[in-house]
Formats: C-alpha cells, structure tokens, sequence
C-alpha cells in the first residue's frame, strides 16, 4: 500500500469508529451515560472524557511537540463528574475528533516518516497514527459493549445481526457484482 493509499484508509478507521461510538451514544438516554457497572469500570462519560482529552492533547500541534501535553490531567479523566452535562461533553467530544481530522486531513504521503514525540518516546506519524487508532479502537469497543448494555432490549445493533451473516454476504456480493 503507499502513503497516499494508507492515509485514506487509515483515515476512513478512524471515520468507522467514530460511527460506532456515535450509534452506540444515540442508543443511550444522556443521564445513563454516567452509570458504571461497578466502581473500576468506565462510565460512557468517563470514556468519552477520556477520549476527547487523549485527541486534545495529541492532535494538538502534532508534529511539533509532545504529544502528551503539560495541561493534560489524563487521571481525572476517569474520575466521576459532578457538573458535566451531556450537552458539554458531546462538545468535548466533537472537538477531540475534530482536531483529528484536521490533522488527517493535512497530512501529506511525505510526511508518514517524520519523526513524532508521545510521552518522549520517539514515533513515526505513521506509528502515531497506528498507535492511536488501536487505542480509540479498544475504548470504543467499550463503549458499545456498555450502551449494549444500558440501553437493554432497545439495542440496534451496529454491525451484521445475529443470524444475519448469510444475508449479509449475499449483499455485499451483489454490490460487489454492480447488480
């Protein structure tokens, strides 16, 4: 795969899960999002903080400075909230991924093998870029098994259900096939 080729799909993983933690978000009254299943558990609160801080601290001049930043409090992150609101927190939320995409969006082939810093250790942006899409991977992995949970029968699932694999197959080769 080249570079040109690697951005765009490493951009669109990322693009896929924002989706996921979006449609798992939307399945869950905003007042539930801070229930843990018990005290060393996430809330979808404490991920989403946790998400937003870890995007605003590395996303933020990216290629010029540490990407973990002096003003980041990471182990607040998972602490409970008493004043945040839901509306703040979406906020948070689309800011963090919205300094993402900027970076995506204006990064260039050659600049895959430039040097980055997280937490002084040195990376290639496009070790960066792997390294934190395997971390928003695993929590929004989380987060749909936890709306799974919280939003109980009212759940739709956001990828093949549960007896639909065949069909599912059969769709995609027919889409593959232009028919």
């Amino acid at each position: 795969m080249d570079a040109s080729n690697y951005l765009r799909d490493v951009s669109a993983r990322f693009v896929e899960a924002k989706a996921q933690a979006d449609g798992a978000l939307a399945q869950v009254p905003v007042e539930l999002w801070f229930h843990r299943l018990d005290p060393e558990s996430n809330s979808l609160a404490t991920l989403i903080l946790h998400l937003s801080g870890n995007m605003k601290s590395r996303w933020t001049d990216f290629l010029t400075t540490d990407g973990e930043k002096p003003d980041r409090h990471r182990d607040s992150e998972f602490e409970d909230l008493e004043s945040e609101d839901g509306v703040a927190l979406t906020a948070r939320w689309e800011e963090g991924w919205s300094l993402l995409f900027s970076v995506l969006r204006d990064l260039g082939p050659e600049q895959l093998d430039l040097p980055v810093r997280i937490r002084s250790q040195t990376l290639t942006v496009a070790s960066a870029l792997n390294r934190q899409l395997t971390h928003y991977s695993y929590h929004v992995g989380q987060m749909v098994f936890l709306a799974k949970h919280l939003a109980r029968g009212q759940w739709q699932t956001l990828s093949v259900p549960r007896g639909g694999s065949e069909r599912f197959n059969r769709e995609l080769c027919r889409r593959s096939q232009g028919t």
